[in-house]
């Protein structure tokens, strides 16, 4: 079994012996004890405290060994489970609203489908990274989308620099729950891109961003092409995770290529948390914070975007998006 924390709740998680996996609330519901202190056997969870066994997709309490023969056996004891389902090596858990009780088996299968990340060949490689931010999800969201941060914050040689800036034009477009960034010449200052250029083909990039907190990119070049799915996660209120999965074609005959992107990949990710690190000193004194038009237009977006789907849950109204149509931004960077 492992743990992980997620908006404020402990997890633990474990792959059933059909290969499924589950994720329950690491607490007994008996007397508290973590039931990542206890056993799992492939198919049933087990306290260390007082031996009680959970089935651990329902969270059904199977057994209570202390229970004689003239007990009647509480069938509605239940160790809190979420649904949780496989991914591209994620496992994504869905946490219901507080007060709505546990999700019942059988409406499990109307739940939201799970976010995937847009393949486009049967062969291609993949990778994974993952950061602790500390800060709160909205702060991590609007640093994942901020168009401006990268010559500052990603200087190197094998990326960009300041004296690199330079203006920019992007055309958005209002998509379901979110926002794209039209298809697009990647920036010319930016050295992977440049890489691609040695299979002679245009190169076009897509940006998507879909509420509550994920970032999808998509760059093609041809047959070739890498695509990114780039997450913030909220695990306590003051902090949140970020993770990144890539898959791609592009150089795939490349000795150590997977190697090497999670190389790279890492310090871009590490130069991302070094900031939030830095930014969450100077946010402990609750400054006032300001958005300017138009680098930070996106973030303005999400703000207004996560407003329209609080509302429209709610109301039970159709989700109202703040986009009305296509929009032309420019920034230098």
């Amino acid at each position: 079994m492992a743990t992980a924390m997620l908006l404020g709740i402990p997890l633990v998680l474990g792959r059933k012996e059909d290969g499924g996996i589950f994720a329950m609330r690491d607490s007994c519901p008996h007397r508290g004890i973590p039931l990542s202190c206890g056993w799992f056997d492939g198919s049933a969870v087990t306290c260390k405290y007082h031996g009680w066994v959970f089935e651990p997709e329902s969270g059904q309490c199977m057994e209570i060994p202390s229970l004689t023969s003239q007990d009647s056996y509480p069938r509605r004891i239940y160790a809190a489970a979420f649904p949780c389902q496989e991914r591209d090596g994620y496992a994504w858990v869905y946490v219901p609203r507080p007060g709505s009780g546990r999700v019942r088996m059988e409406v499990r299968d109307a739940l939201p489908p799970v976010p995937q990340l847009p393949t486009f060949s049967d062969r291609h490689r993949s990778a994974h990274l993952t950061a602790p931010l500390p800060c709160n999800v909205d702060h991590g969201i609007i640093g994942l989308m901020d168009p401006a941060h990268g010559p500052f914050v990603h200087q190197a040689w094998w990326w960009r620099s300041r004296h690199s800036i330079h203006e920019k034009e992007k055309h958005f477009e209002p998509i379901p729950q979110g926002f794209r960034m039209s298809a697009h010449a990647p920036s010319a200052n930016s050295a992977p891109y440049k890489l691609l250029g040695v299979y002679g083909e245009p190169i076009e990039t897509t940006i998507d961003f879909v509420l509550p907190n994920r970032r999808y990119e998509t760059i093609r070049c041809g047959p070739k092409w890498f695509t990114s799915l780039t997450t913030v996660t909220p695990t306590t209120p003051g902090n949140s995770r970020i993770d990144v999965y890539g898959a791609w074609n592009v150089f795939y005959g490349v000795p150590f290529v997977t190697a090497i992107a999670r190389f790279f990949g890492g310090r871009f990710v590490r130069q991302d948390q070094l900031t939030m690190v830095q930014q969450a000193e100077g946010l402990k004194f609750n400054p006032g914070l300001m958005l300017i038009d138009d680098a930070d237009r996106p973030a303005k977006w999400y703000f207004a975007l996560k407003r329209a789907r609080l509302e429209a849950d709610e109301t039970g109204r159709p989700m109202q998006h703040p986009m009305d149509g296509p929009v032309t931004l420019r920034w230098r960077s």
